[in-house]
C-alpha cells in the first residue's frame, strides 16, 4: 500500500492508537459512570464503533493484491465457463495446503520463531514488560490522585490526557526525525542496515525507566500533581519510541515471517497487560506506589541493556537465524 520508504509514517498511527487508545477509556467512561451509571461506558463505545463498522464494511476498498486477484480470475471463469486455467496465484499456492498447514503457520510459527530466535525473543518481552507496566496505570491512578490529589473519577479520568500528550509529542518528533533525517539519509546513501532503524529505540529505552522513577518519586501530596503526570508523559514517550522502531525493525529484517512476528508480538504484549491489570492492585497495596513503580522501573531497566545488544550485535544474530533476511 504504501513505498518502503514511508511505511514508518503509516506504522506511527498504529503505534499511537496503541498508547493513546487505551487511556480514552477512563477520560470518557470518569464523567459518564459518576454521572449515571457504569452501563454508561459501555454504551460509549457501541456509538462510536457503529458507524465506523458501517463505515468499514460499505467504503474500505480491498487492499490484498492476491485477494484482488482471486476476484480477477473467478469473474474470468464466469465470462469463460470451463476454462480452469484461469487461475489466480494464490489458489495455486494454497491447491496442497491442508488444515494442519494452516494451523501451523498462524499458531505454532509465532511461537517458534519466538523461541527460536533471540533477537525475536528479547523484543517479544521487553515490549510485553513495559506494555504491561502501561496497563498498570489504570490500577495506580485511582490509588494516587484521589487519595494524595483529591481527584473524583472524573478528574481521575482527566489524568490519563497524559499518555495522549506524550503518545503525539512522540509521534511528531518521530515524524520529523524521519522527515529531516531519516528518509533525506535514506535516498542519499540506500537502506542502511536494518539495526540503524533501531536508534530511537535506544533513546526510549532510556525514557522508560526515567519517566517511570519521576512518577513513581514524586507522586505524593506534597508535589503538585502535574509532575508525576510529566513522568507518565517521558514514560509514553519512551515506549513509542521503542514499539515504533520495533515494528518497522521486524518486517525489514523477517519479511517473511513479518504476519506471523506481528502476531506473536500482540499476543505476548496483550497476555502480559491482561495480567498486569490483575497483579498490579495487590502490587502496589502491599508496596505501595513509590516501591511498586520503582520495582517496575527497576526492571525496565534491563531493557536498556537489551535494546544496545539488538543494535550492536543484530546483524550477526540475524546472519545465524534462519527465519531472519540479512
Amino acid at each position: 500500500m504504501y513505498s518502503l520508504l514511508y511505511v514508518p509514517y503509516q506504522l506511527s498511527w498504529w503505534v499511537f492508537a496503541a498508547w493513546g487508545g487505551p487511556a480514552l477509556g477512563p477520560l470518557m467512561a470518569g464523567f459518564a459512570v459518576s454521572a449515571k451509571n457504569w452501563h454508561w461506558s459501555l454504551w460509549e463505545i457501541v456509538w462510536m464503533t457503529a458507524p465506523v463498522l458501517v463505515l468499514l464494511l460499505t467504503l474500505m476498498p480491498e487492499t490484498a493484491a492476491s485477494n484482488i486477484l482471486l476476484r480477477r480470475a473467478q469473474r474470468l471463469r464466469k465470462l469463460h465457463p470451463g476454462n480452469m486455467r484461469l487461475r489466480s496465484q494464490s489458489e495455486i499456492d494454497q491447491e496442497q495446503l491442508t488444515a494442519t498447514t494452516i494451523l501451523v503457520n498462524a499458531l505454532i510459527k509465532p511461537v517458534e520463531i519466538t523461541l527460536k530466535d533471540p533477537a525475536i525473543l528479547f523484543v517479544n518481552t521487553y515490549t510485553a514488560l513495559f506494555y504491561g507496566i502501561y496497563y498498570t496505570f489504570f490500577e495506580v491512578f485511582p490509588l494516587t490522585f484521589p487519595s494524595q490529589y483529591g481527584f473524583n473519577l472524573g478528574e481521575t479520568g482527566l489524568a490519563f490526557l497524559s499518555c495522549q500528550i506524550g503518545a503525539a509529542i512522540a509521534m511528531l518528533t518521530y515524524f520529523a526525525y524521519l522527515h529531516w533525517y531519516m528518509i533525506p539519509d535514506n535516498l542519499k546513501n540506500g537502506l542502511r542496515a536494518q539495526e540503524h532503524r533501531l536508534v530511537p529505540a535506544i533513546l526510549g529505552s532510556l525514557l522508560i525507566p526515567t519517566g517511570l522513577f519521576v512518577y513513581g518519586w514524586t507522586a505524593r501530596e506534597s508535589i503538585h500533581w502535574v509532575v508525576p503526570l510529566i513522568g507518565v508523559v517521558i514514560f509514553v514517550i519512551g515506549t513509542f519510541f521503542v514499539l515504533q522502531s520495533i515494528f518497522v525493525y521486524l518486517p525489514l529484517s523477517y519479511p517473511t515471517y513479518a504476519a506471523s512476528l506481528f502476531a506473536g508480538n500482540d499476543l505476548t504484549r496483550s497476555s502480559v497487560a491482561c495480567g498486569s491489570v490483575l497483579f498490579a492492585r495487590p502490587l502496589f497495596i502491599n508496596l505501595g506506589v513509590a516501591k511498586g513503580v520503582t520495582l517496575l522501573a527497576g526492571l525496565s531497566v534491563v531493557g536498556i541493556f537489551g535494546t544496545i545488544a539488538l543494535y550492536v550485535y543484530g546483524a550477526k544474530l540475524r546472519s545465524k537465524s534462519k527465519f531472519a533476511q540479512g
